[in-house]
C-alpha cells in the first residue's frame, strides 16, 4: 500500500488528520481509516499542514465533528469536503 495523506480513526469520522508535511491544495490523498484498516481517496481543497485537520464529508455551521469516533466540537462555519478544518473553523462545545 502507498503511504496515506491523511488517517482517520473511524469509519464514522467527518474529518481526518493530516500525516504528511507540504501537503497542497489539489492533491487526490489517500486516506487510511485505522479501525477497519480500509483506503479511500480524497481531493484536497487547501494546502493543509501536518497535524491539521481536513473534512470527509460537507459539514454544515452548527454541525458537530467527528474525530476518532468521538464528538471534538462544532463547525463555526460551513466546511466543504476536502478543505481545511481547524481553530478557525471549528470550537469547542466548552464554552
Amino acid at each position: 500500500m502507498a503511504e496515506p495523506h491523511f488517517l482517520v480513526h473511524s469509519p464514522k469520522d467527518s474529518v481526518g488528520v493530516v500525516v504528511i508535511e507540504g501537503l497542497k491544495a489539489g492533491t487526490e490523498m489517500l486516506g487510511l481509516i485505522t479501525e477497519d484498516d480500509t483506503t479511500f481517496t480524497l481531493n484536497t481543497k487547501h494546502d493543509i499542514p501536518i497535524g491539521h485537520k481536513v473534512a470527509l464529508v460537507d459539514i454544515a455551521n452548527g454541525d458537530t465533528i467527528i474525530k476518532y469516533g468521538q464528538d471534538i466540537g462544532k463547525a463555526v462555519a460551513d466546511i466543504a469536503k476536502g478543505e481545511h478544518a481547524h481553530v478557525h473553523n471549528i470550537k469547542t462545545k466548552r464554552w
